[in-house]
Formats: structure tokens, C-alpha cells, sequence
């Protein structure tokens, strides 16, 4: 049986520290301290905690009679998981979940101590966390979740997580401390392999796309340079391989807000609130990842059982929600998928000056591949943000694998960031036109932001070049305050 540092199980009540009763206390007056002082971030309270009581993650998501849902991967965490916290809410569950992209171990036990009690309890019927693939290792190793939705595996933080194998394999240890269903994309063959991998008693099911949407979503493996795409022959169609694993979700036609799928043999079609053909995708996923929660739970004896960890003033009520979950129909499902709104900074839109101001975060060349993608430049000023801290990835040599001729017709407006230089180098190369170079960001936002009000604007930026400028945008617009930095 797999231990922790404190020797217990994972999922096994852990047993309290001496201060155990004084940690919320703790935990909220540094966040207070932390958001009067502008100090810290986030996830400092968190850090703050885990140092001082390190089994307060496992003790307190070890109330929740569901369990955790885990998602992970590297394009689009965020979003997905936001997706299937507000499905689950929205058909009847009461959901723990990070809002605010923080995904590390010291983000999740942050974002605890904004729900708690004082007294150390949540009231939350399941979690749904997003974590960074290495941290993702760390919190199983505390706590085992009952399901993992994995999306994808691709060059990601090269100077963090080398080559995609090993990423693979952080993701693989996931799948291995998973006790009921993994949810897997089929299309990525790193990640559909960890079915294999998952404990006897685990169930595994997938989410796929249409042989005809394949070419629209290419695995790392199918990914290729600027330079490689011009040698192609024309009209050349993509590699396939057959499939052979049935999708529990299908995506097999995407357009302006609207997605159709296969599900149970059946062909659907929905509205999506959300920007951006990826995320028609990801959307795929997240309802995949509900049907596992829901599968389990149309089993009377799994609600009873359930209901048994609760005190019993809570169990009749949790025994409702759960029973209205499991009883909606696809239907139900897809309307509320069709609420879901985009997380921040993913391709989130903020009027300024009267101008839609569409941020959208990239990160690695597939991500910024699929971007560009799908919000083509007609009509539209463009910005690229380019930092390298460590939350971005030291290493932006990705940029390079990024084919950015979709830009030469209207070039780029504005390049900024630490790395505004080489992004205006790489921009060269494909023969992309840039305006103005200009390495501090809140300058080069006023400047953007200001000119030509009224039309559409693109801000393409990597993580911290995000919360820069969304910073920047929130004195001079209405910005919705997703809790970043506070």
C-alpha cells in the first residue's frame, strides 16, 4: 500500500497535529495579511500551511464524500476544469475547485482556506482540481483521487519537464493512484496508453474526435516547423491511424460557438459560451469526465455509501443533490455545458475603450498553433506578450515551432514582454511585420489599447505576461476579479 511522508495511506484520515485546530485561523489571517500588504500572491497561504500543518489537504478533502476529480495535462487545465466544476454545480452538486489557474499543491490548499471554516470544515460534495503535471505527483502521494481526466501531453516548460515522455510519465503516476474511473483522450497515444496503468478496479473511458477533425487538433507528434509545412506537397492529407478504442464523448463537428457530438451512439449538437475551436475540444473532455462521476453515482449503494461519510445532519440533503445528478439525461448535460463562461485570461474578452479586448494565454507551440487558429486576425489589432519567468518556462525556444504566417497579411501591432526582442526576431522569419517593440508591458498595453478604439483586439501572452496585463486592464476597464494575486 502506497504511504505518505506521515505513513499513512493516502485517503486515510491522517492524524492531526497538536495546532491542527488553530491552522484556518492561520491560514486566513496570512491571506488577510497577504492581500492588505499586496504581498505574497495567491498561493502564499498556502505555502504558508503546508509548512505548518502538512496534513491539512488530505484531512480536509477527506470530508468530501465524492472525492476529488483531477485534471491535468498540458493545453487546457484551466479551462477544463472550470467546465466540469460548473457542470457538476449546475446539475445539483456542491464543488470545491481552484479557480483561479493556481495549480500547485500550496494553489489547492490556498484556495481550501478561502471555503473552510474556521473550525476546518468544507461544505462540498466533490473537488474538482487542476494541477501542473510534477505537482500533480506530489498530490497523490497525499491524496488518491477518484477520478483523473487527462487531456494531452506536449513540449510544455522544456527547462521544468524535458521531453514529452517524462511528462507522460508524471501523468502516468496519476493514473496509477486513481481508485475509480480515468478519463483519457484517445487521440494523444501517450495518454490513452495510461489505461494500461490505472488499478485493476478503475474504470478507463475516452473522449475522441471524428477522423474528420483529427488534421484540426494534431498531437505533439504530428506538429511540424514553418519551414517543414512550406516543403509539404499541396493538398497533402494527414497520417491517421485506424481507431479501434470507442469514445464515450465523440466531437465530430465544430463551428461559431457550437459543437456536435457522439454520445451513446447518439448525434447531439450544442451552444458553447467559450472562444476558440480547442476548447470545443476541451469541452469533449469535461463531459466526458461528468458522465464518469455520473456513472457511479446512478448506483443507489454508491449514494448510500457515500452518504455514510457525512454527519447525519448532512446526509439527506447530500443525498438529493446526488440523486438529481445522477438522474439528468444528456440533454441536461448539454445545457449546461452551454453556461459555461471562459476562465480568465483564456480567451476571456474585456471592453476597453470600447474596443473587444480578447486575451489569450499561449504557452507552447500547440497552444499558440490552435490560437491562431481560431481567432483569425481580419478585422483585428494584434499584441504578443512574451515573459520567461518560471511560471511561463525559461525556456522559449517553443516559439520557434510556431508557424506564425497567418499574421503576414496584417502584421503584428505590438510585441512586449520580457522577450519582446526575440519574439519580434521570430516574427521576422515568417516575414510577420511588427509596429512597435516595446519591452515594458503596461506601457505597450496603454499604447495598444489606446489606438484605433472601437475595434477588435488580440492580446496573445504567456502566463505572467497575463496577469500583467489583465492587471493593467483592470484600472482602466471593468475586469472580473477571478481572485489572482490577492
Amino acid at each position: 500500500m502506497t504511504t505518505t511522508a506521515t505513513g499513512a495511506a493516502p485517503n486515510t484520515p491522517p492524524r492531526r497535529p497538536w495546532c491542527a485546530f488553530a491552522t484556518p485561523l492561520l491560514g486566513k489571517t496570512v491571506r488577510w495579511a497577504s492581500r492588505v500588504t499586496h504581498h505574497g500572491g495567491s498561493a502564499f497561504p498556502g505555502k504558508v500551511v503546508e509548512r505548518v500543518d502538512p496534513t491539512f489537504l488530505r484531512r480536509t478533502l477527506a470530508q468530501l464524500p465524492l472525492g476529488v476529480v483531477l485534471v491535468s495535462g498540458t493545453n487546457g487545465k484551466t479551462t477544463t476544469t472550470r467546465m466540469v466544476a460548473m457542470m457538476l454545480e449546475s446539475l445539483g452538486l456542491r464543488v470545491f475547485t481552484n479557480p483561479t489557474g493556481s495549480n500547485f499543491t500550496r494553489g489547492v490548499v490556498s484556495a481550501l482556506l478561502n471555503e473552510v471554516t474556521m473550525g476546518g470544515r468544507i461544505d462540498a460534495d466533490i473537488a474538482v482540481l487542476e494541477l501542473d503535471e510534477a505537482y500533480a505527483v506530489q498530490f497523490v502521494a497525499q491524496v488518491r483521487p477518484q477520478y483523473a481526466l487527462l487531456l494531452n501531453v506536449m513540449r510544455d516548460q522544456l527547462d521544468r519537464f524535458g521531453e514529452i515522455d517524462n511528462t507522460a510519465r508524471l501523468l502516468a503516476r496519476v493514473a496509477e493512484a486513481t481508485t475509480r474511473a480515468v478519463v483519457l483522450n484517445r487521440e494523444d497515444p501517450r495518454i490513452a496508453a495510461l489505461a494500461g496503468l490505472a488499478p485493476v478496479d478503475t474504470r478507463a473511458s475516452y473522449f475522441g474526435l471524428s477522423r474528420a477533425l483529427r488534421r484540426y487538433f494534431p498531437t505533439d507528434d504530428d506538429m511540424a516547423t514553418t519551414v517543414a509545412l512550406t516543403a509539404a506537397a499541396p493538398g497533402e492529407p494527414p497520417t491517421t491511424t485506424a481507431h479501434v478504442t470507442p469514445a464515450d464523448v465523440m466531437l465530430t463537428a465544430v463551428g461559431d460557438h457550437r459543437a456536435q457530438m457522439v454520445i451513446d451512439g447518439q448525434e447531439y449538437e450544442s451552444e458553447v459560451k467559450l472562444e476558440g475551436v480547442y476548447n470545443l475540444y476541451n469541452a469533449a473532455a469535461a463531459l466526458a469526465a461528468v458522465r464518469a462521476v455520473q456513472q457511479d453515482l446512478r448506483s443507489p449503494d454508491m449514494i448510500a455509501k457515500a452518504a455514510l461519510t457525512l454527519p447525519q445532519p448532512r446526509r439527506d440533503g447530500f443525498v438529493m443533490r446526488a440523486q438529481r445528478f445522477a438522474g439528468a439525461d444528456t440533454a441536461q448535460l448539454l445545457d449546461a455545458l452551454a453556461q459555461v463562461t471562459p476562465a480568465f485570461g483564456r480567451g476571456e474578452v474585456i471592453d476597453v475603450h470600447g474596443s473587444p479586448t480578447e486575451l489569450l494565454l499561449v504557452k507552447n507551440p500547440m497552444g499558440f498553433r490552435l490560437a491562431l487558429a481560431s481567432f483569425p486576425p481580419d478585422d483585428a489589432d494584434t499584441m504578443i506578450c512574451i515573459n520567461d519567468e518560471y511560471a511561463d518556462g525559461r525556456d522559449m525556444s517553443w516559439l520557434w515551432d510556431v508557424d506564425f504566417t497567418s499574421l503576414k497579411a496584417g502584421g503584428v501591432d505590438t510585441v512586449s514582454g520580457v522577450r519582446a526582442w526575440d519574439m519580434a526576431l521570430r516574427l521576422a522569419y515568417d516575414d510577420v511585420e511588427v509596429g512597435v517593440v516595446e519591452t515594458d508591458l503596461e506601457q505597450a498595453v496603454a499604447a495598444f489599447t489606446a489606438r484605433n478604439p472601437g475595434r477588435r483586439k488580440h492580446i496573445y501572452c504567456t502566463y505572467t505576461a497575463m496577469l500583467a496585463v489583465r492587471a493593467y486592464l483592470a484600472k482602466i476597464a471593468d475586469v472580473a476579479d477571478a481572485g489572482v494575486g490577492k
